[in-house]
């Protein structure tokens, strides 16, 4: 009799969905290659006593999968709210640093954006619906509010979501909020006023907009989480298991490792796309070519401990944002011993910094001591470094998140095309229904309720 599921991958999508199918009764096994559960999600203290995190530094309390998983985990009093001062944020424009408007009010008070931007927006409401079947993110921004929210509002922030670029970007599958607003109401403004019962019908189901959601994070941060996971359920994970291909047969698959054979009923590949289509080739080939054509840009995770008297500015707020027209070198800075306490010691300040991305994939392949010479001469120029970090930790992702570029409704169609052709397989990830932790989470309970 085989095993009835099998996940290969431990990041946190495949994380989460054992989780919820070993509650759910099923019995299930997690393959994983590397030595813990967590991908890309990573936390350590240097030996300057800075919380470093190589991935995600936080997540939001956007949907209540999250929520009820630190609860059934128990984390919730681990659980860490961000500083509310993390409301803030800042764009910089013609090398100042400006804070986002948060209210109607301060935005017409914001000199962010100029007055013929501002009135310019005043026309959304009367432009109409967009002629093609689907819009890169900056066709629409730029046929809906104009060039200038592009480039200081979408552009910084796109980079900081995707670390894409909204040129490439598909705003149906990247931002889907958004194309839903315009074809449901013909207008983001109409939208968000008639959004009030949307909002008032979420709130009854726990859900909570974005722009109103927590920041949260874990006293010991990001990796708390799968580490909590993997301690839970340890008795249904293998570590340091490698699966080098699948095989398919009347009973169903058999997934062929570095430790043996794992005959099973149903196979979930939680894995990077890349690896997907390595195992997926024999049986799917075209799905097999739609996941390695996703792009996966490089980006470099940078982690600066200052003294807090060599930074000029106040830290007031989440951190920066760097719209590509400025032609700096970096994406944005998140103000991380702002953000949460703990993260540095007493005096010192740390700065998280993100380098490549879509915009400049080069960048992120230069090596520790240029990159390191790189993002102090940023800190200098744009946050008033008075002189080099204490201490200075680089993590170099060649692969980091997928972008969800135009056309991609064809890499969706053919997922789901293999899944329909394949019983028994399902394939989850990033790649699928949104790149953030919490989407992930949303995603593997969805499968886990399929499967069940």
């Amino acid at each position: 009799m085989p095993t009835s599921h099998i996940i290969i991958g431990g990041g946190i999508s495949g994380a989460a969905l054992l989780h919820y199918l070993a509650l759910a009764g099923k019995d299930v096994l997690l393959l994983e290659k590397g030595k813990r559960l967590g991908g890309v999600i990573g936390t350590h203290r240097n030996d300057a006593g800075a919380l470093i995190e190589t991935g995600p530094n936080s997540t939001q309390t956007s949907n209540p999968d999250l929520l009820d998983l630190i609860e059934s985990l128990g984390l919730r009093g681990q659980m860490l709210e961000a500083n509310p001062i993390a409301r803030n944020r800042y764009i910089l424009r013609d090398g100042k640093l400006y804070p986002v408007p948060a209210s109607p009010p301060a935005f017409l008070r914001s000199s962010l954006f100029s007055l013929p931007a501002k009135l310019r927006l005043l026309r959304e409401p009367f432009i109409g619906r967009a002629a093609v079947q689907e819009e890169s993110v900056a066709e629409f921004v730029r046929r809906r509010i104009g060039s200038e929210f592009l480039e200081y509002a979408i552009n910084p922030f796109v980079s900081g979501v995707y670390a894409g670029r909204p040129e490439r970007l598909s705003l149906r599958h990247a931002f889907p909020k958004l194309h839903k607003l315009e074809a449901e109401h013909g207008s983001l403004i109409r939208g968000a006023i008639r959004g009030g019962r949307a909002r008032w019908q979420a709130a009854r189901r726990g859900e909570v907009p974005r722009d109103r959601a927590k920041l949260v994070s874990f006293q010991q941060g990001m990796e708390t989480l799968p580490a909590a996971i993997e301690q839970r359920w340890r008795g249904r994970i293998r570590l340091g298991v490698a699966v080098q291909r699948l095989q398919r047969d009347a009973d169903g698959w058999v997934a062929v490792s570095n430790a043996g054979d794992f005959r099973v009923a149903r196979v979930i590949l939680a894995t990077d796309a890349t690896t997907a289509a390595t195992l997926l080739q024999p049986h799917h080939p075209g799905a097999a070519q739609s996941l390695r054509e996703i792009e996966y840009p490089p980006v470099a995770v940078a982690v600066s401990l200052y003294r807090r008297s060599d930074i000029q500015h106040p830290l007031d707020g989440f951190g920066m944002l760097i719209p590509e027209v400025e032609k700096r070198k970096i994406l944005g800075v998140i103000f991380s011993s702002t953000l949460f306490p703990h993260r540095a010691p007493e005096g010192m300040v740390a700065l998280t910094t993100f380098i490549g991305g879509a915009r400049q994939p080069e960048l992120p392949l230069l090596g520790q001591d240029r990159l390191a010479e790189l993002v102090y001469a940023e800190h200098a120029a744009l946050l008033g470094a008075l002189a080099p970090p204490c201490s200075f930790n680089l993590t170099a992702w060649e692969r980091a998140i997928p972008q969800y570029n135009v056309g991609y409704g064809g890499v969706l169609d053919s997922i789901a095309d293999a899944e329909i052709a394949l019983p028994g397989l399902h394939l989850l990830g990033n790649y699928r229904g949104g790149v953030s932790v919490a989407d992930c989470i949303q995603s593997a309970r969805n499968l886990a309720a399929a499967i069940a």
